[in-house]
């Protein structure tokens, strides 16, 4: 490891230590959360059961309708229910911030923001800094969009808080792109009560979190439908973190959707849980129990590895962007993923830099990539 690569790994375990809220919580099957009974007389035969019917019959059980009670207040945040119901009632609304196109000349190009951040997996406290509290405008949604307008649904990282990635949507928005940010399962305003991190949608209860992850792709596609009956046609994409995993599963899943932009990407749930740094405290409850190799297969389901190996998506314009240092998405992990997606596309869309996983939020890193990034966007959504 050279100097530099120190340098980032000390920056990254710094940032990791200060969240003082992990809680290691205690093992669980979780059955009932996907159809099966608490008292099963063989767990690991049902989830491997289950996991191989779900990746055979994906699309179906991805598959979801619009919702029936969309509303857009006048802060521009849409509500509306959930297709899965999950035993937290504040996790079964969903909410998303609406970023509505501010319309400019066609010729005009994004500028490279000096405010440009966006976060993973951040201390509450910095997670709502000075960045993502531009006080810009945001124009009130007065009308549909015009026939083929382009609309991004933004999918943010673990634990990002109510206001983190704001500085994207807004971005988006001032290039010509409206923007759409979902929050995830058990995130913010869904956040289960009496719990301060999201745990169920990565944590030690196997059904639960194979569930909350469905749950997140389904969520994600229910807001596609709505950013269709507003009139926007040209769909798109962008994760990051573990919304990078519920991105790429959405984007080879629903057909409307023509692009995806992704920061961090791995290869399999189980692998980024039992080698990430910020997952440590998952997998020290659920080792005792359950291998590797195991995991792999039960959460196989909500990975975006096996589909990638069927040949999903194979038609889409994605680009990845990550981390050389990452100590939560190991590279080794992302070349994987890489090798896998180049026998299906040669040559797919990649920005390696030479950072970690919360480095990526500092310049030039958060410049670099995020001016790429835009353009990617609004390049394949131009038309």
């Amino acid at each position: 490891m050279n100097w530099f690569a120190r340098r980032i790994h000390r920056y990254e375990t710094r940032r990791w230590k200060t969240d003082d809220n992990r809680l290691v919580r205690p093992f669980s099957w979780g059955l009932e959360h996907i159809g099966g009974p608490v008292d099963h007389p063989d767990p690991p035969a049902f989830l491997l059961n289950y996991a191989s019917q779900a990746i055979e019959n994906s699309h179906a059980w991805y598959s979801t309708t619009p919702a029936d009670d969309y509303r857009l207040d006048a802060e521009n945040v849409l509500t509306f229910t959930s297709s899965i119901e999950s035993p937290f009632p504040e996790n079964n609304t969903v909410h998303a911030q609406f970023f509505p196109a501010k319309h400019r000349k066609s010729s005009a190009r994004p500028s490279t923001p000096s405010t440009f951040r966006f976060k993973t997996d951040c201390h509450p406290e910095r997670s709502e800094g000075p960045a993502f509290h531009q006080n810009l405008a945001t124009d009130r949604h007065s009308g549909n969009g015009s026939k083929g307008s382009p609309a991004v649904l933004i999918l943010p990282n673990w634990n990002a808080k109510w206001h983190g990635q704001r500085g994207l949507g807004e971005w988006l928005q001032r290039i010509g792109i409206t923007a759409l940010k979902m929050s995830l399962p058990y995130h913010d305003r869904r956040m289960a009560q009496g719990h301060e991190r999201a745990d169920q949608l990565v944590g030690p209860n196997i059904g639960l979190t194979l569930q909350a992850n469905r749950q997140a792709v389904q969520d994600a596609r229910r807001c596609l439908r709505w950013l269709e009956q507003q009139g926007y046609s040209r769909l798109g994409i962008l994760g990051t973190s573990i919304g990078s995993s519920v991105g790429y599963i959405t984007l080879v899943h629903d057909p409307a959707v023509r692009a995806g932009g992704f920061f961090h990407v791995s290869t399999y749930f189980a692998d980024v849980v039992s080698q990430g740094m910020t997952t440590a405290h998952v997998w020290e409850s659920l080792r005792p129990h359950v291998t590797v190799d195991e995991l792999r297969e039960y959460w196989a389901p909500v990975s975006p590895m096996p589909y990638v190996e069927r040949g999903l998506g194979a038609g889409k314009d994605a680009f990845m962007v990550y981390g050389k240092y990452d100590p939560t998405f190991p590279p080794a992990l992302t070349e994987q993923m890489l090798t896998a997606l180049r026998r299906q596309l040669p040559h797919p869309r990649t920005l390696a830099l030479h950072c970690g996983h919360y480095s990526l939020e500092l310049p030039p890193f958060s410049h670099i990539a995020g001016y790429r990034m835009l353009s990617f966007l609004r390049a394949a959504l131009s038309s």
